[in-house]
């Protein structure tokens, strides 16, 4: 890309410390970028992956610590604790739209700083209702719902960092800012059984003898959460060239695209983030059975359950790497497909354990055995919805910057100017799709286990054949949108020949 070369001078390294707003910022400039812009796209990347690792870790708390609320005295059914679980996953998809529109209205930083602050009240709500038993049930829902202000940072978090970096670096970028925040659901998973005094790390670490004290979570998030909002607010900057109404944001509502990423994303982000949340229960629930001693028999779901989270994080990045190298939309395509095969391996599974309705030993001894089977496939999954992750949102940025290219004419104001409102659309897009992909996150374990489901082992069963069905949709709809070349050419000729 040719543009009108502006002044030499460039600012200098104080003008662009952290903390500070920067009028002045071109990253698709090389020398702007090598002198200077690239260090200061990275240090802000680096504070918002950790602020954004806080958000997720946040969000799906309820995750891992529902399926452990029986053993400290409360009494909930499986499908309460399911709701549990969904209800911060509604709530995060449904603030991330506006989470998406406070950074050009307040500035990334900003923002940061006021959602890495808001993460207290979920976390101190916690910390306080979890050691009180005779709490109600509606207030636990309450204060589950609010770890949903968690869901809402990622989409903040990507809207911002989609500004600070050139095009053709945005997929690393996004890849590596979207898989730290991911992580946060491993860390939350794996840690907090150790946290809290269970057992965990594979049967490493053994339970304490004093009991659990699931409160000593909440008490730790709270103060990262502050110290997420602290390093915020000194290390990272506001651009100017974020700022933009929401009138003008709200746009890309108009858009085609903009939906049919979205529906995509639902198959692979609402995967990734519904699997995570419902898998400790999925395991609970099939695998173990609880004893007289107090002990249990079967598979502790708090040596696995974050090992989903943790291979769709890693995977991410590699979809993203992927999508730069063959196409995002052909990723994505493939993705679907081993989704489906993915989905069907761990149905098979399912359907070879024995139904046990009296709690047997015996038989949880029995199904044990098909336990790294489930496992195995169900991993499998989660790596494809991880890349798919990475090449669906990868596409975004790709689909609008092509647009503002042949829209327009080369190394001209409108070409310039062009490309600075695709980057504040797809940013936008970002925040909506992300929107909508959440919303998995609370269908997926409501399909499991909702509080009319009378037999929450048959309708896991039934849940994965229902998302089979799904994924081949929207294998369909890839097909469909993105990789028909005679589509493409005939009626969509700005995609064509994209990479996209």
């Amino acid at each position: 890309m040719t543009t009108t070369a502006p002044p030499p001078s460039r600012p200098a390294p104080a003008a662009m410390k952290g903390g500070t707003w920067i009028e002045d910022w071109r990253p698709e400039e090389p020398e702007f970028w090598e002198n200077g812009g690239a260090q200061v796209a990275r240090r802000n990347l680096v504070w918002s992956i950790f602020s954004e690792h806080l958000g997720f870790s946040v969000w799906l708390l309820w995750s891992v610590s529902a399926a452990m609320l029986l053993k400290v005295g409360f009494d909930f059914t499986t499908s309460q604790l399911f709701l549990l679980v969904a209800v911060p996953n509604l709530v995060g998809s449904l603030i991330r739209l506006p989470y998406t529109f406070a950074v050009p209205k307040f500035g990334g930083r900003n923002w940061t700083v006021v959602s890495a602050t808001l993460l207290l009240i979920p976390t101190l709500l916690f910390a306080h209702f979890v050691q009180r038993p005779e709490t109600p049930y509606w207030v636990f829902l309450v204060v589950a719902a609010t770890a949903g202000f968690g869901g809402g940072n990622f989409a903040s978090s990507m809207a911002n960092i989609n500004f600070f970096y050139p095009a053709k670096r945005k997929g690393t970028a996004l890849g590596l800012n979207a898989a730290g925040g991911n992580l946060g659901v491993a860390v939350i998973q794996f840690f907090l059984p150790i946290v809290v005094g269970g057992a965990g790390a594979f049967g490493l670490v053994k339970a304490s003898e004093s009991g659990l004290a699931l409160q000593r979570a909440g008490y730790l998030y709270a103060a990262l959460a502050v110290l997420g909002a602290v390093c915020a607010w000194f290390f990272m900057n506001n651009l100017a060239a974020a700022r933009s109404k929401p009138r003008e944001q709200l746009a890309v509502v108009k858009y085609k695209h903009t939906w049919v990423m979205s529906f995509l994303y639902i198959g692979t982000f609402g995967s990734f983030i519904g699997y995570s949340a419902a898998m400790p229960l999925l395991i609970k629930l099939n695998f173990w059975v609880p004893t007289a001693d107090g002990a249990g028999a079967g598979i502790n779901f708090a040596y696995y359950a974050f090992l989903g989270a943790l291979v769709g994080s890693v995977a991410r990045p590699f979809g993203g790497w992927l999508a730069d190298k063959y196409g995002g939309a052909r990723v994505t395509l493939w993705t679907f497909v081993a989704m489906i095969v993915g989905t069907l391996a761990v149905l098979w599974t399912l359907s070879q354990l024995t139904p046990n309705p009296t709690a047997s030993v015996a038989i949880a001894e029995q199904n044990q055995q098909w336990f790294p089977w489930f496992l195995g496939f169900f991993l499998f999954v989660f790596a494809a919805s991880g890349i798919g992750n990475g090449s669906t949102y990868r596409m975004i940025p790709l689909i609008w910057a092509r647009q503002a290219r042949t829209t327009t004419a080369d190394g001209t104001p409108e070409r310039a100017a062009a490309l600075a409102r695709a980057t504040k659309e797809s940013s936008a897009v970002i925040g909506i799709a992300g929107a909508t992909g959440a919303i998995g996150g609370f269908l997926i374990p409501m399909t499991f286990g909702a509080p009319w489901i009378e037999d929450p082992v048959a309708a896991v069963k039934s849940a994965f054949l229902v998302f089979t069905g799904f994924y081949a949709v929207c294998l369909g709809v890839t097909w469909f949108f993105y990789t028909r070349r005679a589509f493409l050419v005939g009626r969509v000729p700005s995609l064509a020949g994209a990479g996209i």
